[in-house]
């Protein structure tokens, strides 16, 4: 995939409505500092498009950034920030899952892990919860380039055993630093948009 075209289309926050898009979307799950908008950034190929924040849990609203008129990037609030109130978290929780629930043209999930650490009680509901709405998110292990390369595999069998992720489930380790798993990434919206999956609309 070459991103040639990129435009931060759709802003929703907790009171909003979600646009009726007619072209496919991808959605970026993952817990506060995970590194979510690095990774969208590295991916578009913009250096600060997707807003990256010293203070976890700022974004506060659901973005959608239309790729060169084919499909949308969906940038989800991180979750899981203690600093956060209750209630904050409980809006926010209710805007994402509002999103999953209603998105008529949602195809894809990737949820990021930060391959350094092992899976909290956050990750592990997400995932659960998204593997429940019937999908089956691909798990992007962000922060590669903080880990030794040969501690790789032990991080993503730590990743697994965590999450206790379905049979067949792919995960890509990938560093924003260095862009390493950039082109997996990549080469899996090529298979998707190839096989029809994300197809509608373009």
């Amino acid at each position: 995939m070459v991103i040639k075209q990129v435009n931060l289309e759709t802003v929703c926050g907790i009171t909003s409505t979600l646009p009726e898009n007619t072209l496919p979307e991808v959605a970026f799950a993952g817990k506060s500092n995970v590194g979510k908008s690095s990774l969208i950034n590295a991916l578009m190929n913009r250096k600060g498009l997707a807003r990256t924040s010293s203070q976890p849990g700022k974004t506060q609203t659901i973005n959608f950034y239309n790729i060169n008129s084919q499909l949308y990037f969906v940038d989800l609030p991180g979750y899981g920030y203690a600093r956060v109130s209750v209630s904050e978290k409980e809006k926010w929780g209710r805007m994402i899952e509002r999103y999953l629930h209603r998105s008529k043209q949602l195809k894809t999930i990737f949820l990021l892990i930060d391959i350094r650490h092992e899976p909290g009680a956050n990750d592990q509901q997400m995932y659960r919860w998204i593997l429940n709405q019937g999908f089956r998110p691909v798990i992007i292990a962000t922060k590669l380039d903080k880990i030794n390369r040969s501690q790789k595999d032990k991080h993503i069998k730590m990743i697994k055993n965590g999450l206790k992720v379905v049979p067949g489930t792919q995960i890509i380790p990938f560093s924003s630093q260095t862009k390493q798993g950039r082109e997996e990434i990549y080469a899996l919206l090529d298979s998707l948009l190839e096989e029809g999956e994300l197809q509608s609309g373009i």
